[in-house]
């Protein structure tokens, strides 16, 4: 124990002598690292775990219709702000900048989709729901002056920035700015479970307050189905009530603040693909965010089983603000700290990090809400993108929407090799994006570059030989097909 009072010591010391990071950030840092050294309990208790209830995972095609009064409506969304996470840049996918300015669709980049959702809702009812994006110092300076083609629409925009922390060099414990790493890698953002000290830090959170903003909706700015969804909205408002019969009244609004949810967290039913995602659990009475990090080992198979843990998380959050302030302010939001190890030049670093999806124990009625695949669509690699800018989607009023030919709930599964990692080296090798709707899955490695007008079927292989490039012809039609050259086409 002392070894760790002499490790936050020192780095208190050395925390004080940044001059880059303000106090608050300072004050986080080393309370972040304090519990970290401490060894608060990660793992839970296998045996106390219980699946939620309806009343705690309410099923989405329970919740109550859309108000037939526009006006009702627009007092609703005039209570709404909505949040995107906006601290990542795209270099895994080869752009340089922010990830939200990658084309998606239609010469149409994540914000831009983003900010015409928002525009056509606040004009089909004359509301003012505005849009805050927090930025990490990655990509603050290029956000600001992207904004700057909104300046004309009918939305404000305003960004503010999450905390900025030293990484900690892991054999003496020192921040590895006081080392000589001044630049940017010195330093990085802990993740989005800081997005609630950040709101509060930045004087955001007070400003929304004093224009009578209620809740915030919160979501990643790469989920192209995270869009705002009235029935959720009317539901975050009000708990207590037969959600078949609802009739939704402004004196709900009004009267019935006690019943209001604090923290509502979108959950979908997960699929293959999604076993390692975090799933809602009720523990010792609270709900509470199960992620494989705090799974015993001997337990890991029985966590990404589809059979018992049904449903995962979207990281789509609806959070009441009034309760942000008050957990925050009493430094309450003590949420599981996941270690991050990192190399820098050679050198073994510690980054500890948040996720807000973990905050949900924290907050009073907090309920998860199992909403439709169609509400989580992530952009994450260039086979996503494949899937979005194909005619498995159209694009309307800014919005995704899945291709109602397409009969089949699942998406087809996609793998592209390296080759195509890179969204420039992605676009170059397909001169036009192929038909999928009926394809069940992909397989892409090689040297392989596709022509126009081609259309996918069942399960198809496509595996170039080493050294040979291999050319998918215009006008082919591949179904249920293993292709290693040419004479296979």
């Amino acid at each position: 124990m002392a070894t760790d009072t002499a490790k936050i010591s020192q780095l208190k010391s050395a925390v004080a002598n940044l001059n880059q990071i303000s106090e608050s950030e300072k004050t986080g840092f080393v309370n972040l690292v304090s519990r970290y050294l401490s060894g608060e309990a990660q793992q839970v208790e296998w045996s106390k775990i219980q699946t939620p209830t309806d009343e705690v995972v309410v099923p989405y095609d329970t919740l109550a219709p859309t108000p037939e009064d526009p006006e009702e409506t627009r007092k609703l969304l005039d209570k709404l702000v909505v949040l995107k996470l906006n601290g990542g840049l795209g270099t895994t996918m080869g752009c340089t900048g922010p990830k939200s300015v990658i084309e998606v669709r239609n010469g149409l980049t994540f914000l831009d989709l983003i900010v015409i959702q928002i525009e056509n809702l606040n004009k089909k009812y004359g509301c003012s729901v505005p849009l805050l994006l927090m930025n990490s110092f990655n990509t603050h300076d290029d956000t600001q002056k992207i904004i700057e083609k909104y300046s004309n629409s009918n939305i404000e925009i305003h960004t503010f920035n999450q905390s900025q922390y030293p990484r900690i060099v892991v054999d003496d414990f020192v921040p590895l700015p006081s080392k000589g790493h001044t630049d940017k890698d010195g330093w990085y953002p802990p993740g989005h479970g800081d997005v609630f000290p950040s709101l509060k830090n930045s004087g955001k959170l007070d400003a929304l307050l004093s224009k009578g903003k209620e809740y915030v909706f919160v979501a990643n700015s790469d989920n192209l189905g995270a869009v705002v969804d009235l029935s959720i909205l009317i539901l975050v408002f009000i708990v207590t009530f037969n959600f078949r019969d609802l009739v939704f009244v402004t004196e709900i609004l009004n009267h019935l603040i006690r019943n209001k949810n604090e923290y509502c967290m979108e959950v979908t039913p997960k699929t293959l693909a999604d076993v390692k995602g975090g799933t809602l659990i009720s523990y010792e009475g609270k709900v509470q965010l199960l992620e494989i990090a705090q799974v015993p080992d001997q337990h890991v198979n029985e966590f990404k089983s589809i059979e018992k843990f049904k449903i995962f998380n979207t990281n789509n959050l609806w959070v009441n603000l009034k309760a942000i302030k008050r957990l925050v302010e009493a430094d309450a939001l003590k949420m599981e700290i996941i270690p991050n190890p990192k190399e820098v030049d050679g050198v073994k670093v510690l980054q500890l990090e948040t996720a807000a999806g973990a905050a949900i124990r924290f907050f009073d009625h907090a309920i998860g809400i199992n909403v439709p695949r169609s509400r989580f669509l992530p952009v994450k690699a260039t086979s996503d993108l494949l899937l979005v800018q194909s005619d498995l989607y159209t694009l309307v009023d800014g919005f995704v929407i899945r291709n109602p030919a397409r009969t089949i709930p699942a998406n087809p599964s996609i793998e592209l090799g390296p080759e195509f990692k890179k969204v420039a080296s992605f676009l170059s090798r397909f001169k036009s994006i192929p038909s999928i709707i009926e394809l069940d899955s992909l397989k892409v490695a090689g040297d392989v570059w596709f022509g126009v007008g081609i259309t996918l079927k069942g399960k198809v292989s496509i595996a170039a030989k080493s050294g040979v490039k291999l050319e998918i012809p215009d006008g082919a039609v591949l179904q249920n097909k293993e292709i290693n050259g040419p004479e296979d086409i």
